[in-house]
């Protein structure tokens, strides 16, 4: 199947500080590809230029921004309006062709619909970080992007949170998302990306990061990312040889 989204070459630099250096992958539709890495390592970096919320410095996304649903880790909604209020605006703001019907379909999509009227001050966490990912869907892009999507949410929230974003890559849209939870990406991610200090080191299957981390017969990432890291990381991070 070919990539709906080709990321090449990238690299971001603020002054000094190389945030990402000449990172490449691509994804493919219906794809769920989690960015794993230790913090500082540029994966919220990464998402915001493939959502176009900041240029690179060097390299090239396929898609231009509005390709790119984007849900940041802080939910931009506005708390005195409804659900469906919240949904309309940013419909307009995106200049999708009908508004009203792209509310519809996404609070029939989200399983919103009988919180419409509600204000998003009034919602659970979990509900709040829904109508966070429907905005970024609202004009229907093939691409969506998630920065720590499940960061605030207790266990049965995250669960109905990765419902919905499994059912959204089983219809097509290709999914990235950054986490620190390493379970989570083992549980729910086709693919993993592994970042450390800007640089991509790992482009693959969970279980192919559990063999390459020498994890035989266990099935822990977390401990096999920590174990992947302290050999393959930047020598920055791993001290002297």
């Amino acid at each position: 199947m070919s990539a709906v989204l080709s990321v090449s070459a990238l690299a971001k630099r603020y002054g000094e500080l190389e945030a990402l250096h000449d990172v490449s992958f691509q994804v493919r539709a219906g794809e769920l590809v989690a960015v794993i890495g230790p913090n500082g390592a540029g994966k919220t970096t990464l998402l915001s230029i493939i959502a176009g919320i900041q240029p690179p410095t060097a390299g090239t996304v396929s898609r231009s921004a509005n390709e790119v649903g984007w849900a940041p880790q802080q939910p931009a909604l506005y708390s005195k309006l409804s659900v469906a209020e919240n949904l309309e605006l940013f419909a307009r703001l995106e200049k999708v062709a009908e508004p009203r019907a792209a509310v519809a379909r996404m609070l029939e999509q989200t399983g919103l619909a009988d919180r419409a009227r509600e204000p998003v001050a009034r919602l659970s966490g979990g509900n709040r970080q829904r109508v966070n990912v429907a905005l970024g869907l609202i004009a229907d892009p093939p691409v969506l992007a998630l920065d720590e999507p499940s960061a605030s949410l207790d266990p049965a929230q995250r669960g109905r949170l990765w419902e919905f974003v499994g059912g959204l890559a089983r219809g097509g849209t290709a999914v990235v998302f950054s986490t620190h939870n390493v379970n989570e990406a083992q549980r729910f991610a086709d693919r993993v990306l592994v970042l450390a200090e800007g640089h991509l080191l790992f482009d693959g299957a969970p279980v192919t990061l559990l063999r390459d981390a020498g994890e035989s017969g266990g099935d822990d990432l977390e401990r096999a990312l920590v174990s992947f890291l302290e050999t393959h990381a930047p020598t920055s991070k791993r001290g002297p040889a």
